[in-house]
């Protein structure tokens, strides 16, 4: 793998990650709000625990994709490299 290559892999690793963050941050700052809102409006019903539950899988699920070992692109790469060592 040359040097270009190599950027291209880390610069959509770095975007990724930002990505991730963003979406962290989001999910913190509304669901602030809403938690404001129901405690504010309807201190004895709880609603708020439906969207923070909701989406909250949904960041856990982006977490894991850009963190862990076993992410989409590098996933796609093993198997490129393994097609790759089976051509004649």
């Amino acid at each position: 793998m040359d040097k270009q290559q190599k950027y291209k892999i880390a610069r959509a690793r770095v975007e990724a990650k930002i990505g991730f963050y963003i979406h962290a941050g989001i999910y913190l700052l509304v669901n602030v709000l809403l938690i404001a809102i129901n405690l504010s409006t309807s201190p004895g019903e709880y609603w708020f625990i439906y969207p923070l539950g909701g989406w909250g899988l949904g960041l856990l699920l982006h977490f894991i994709l850009v963190f862990s070992q076993f992410s989409t692109r590098d996933w796609q790469k093993r198997m490129i490299d393994k097609e790759l060592e089976r051509l004649p």
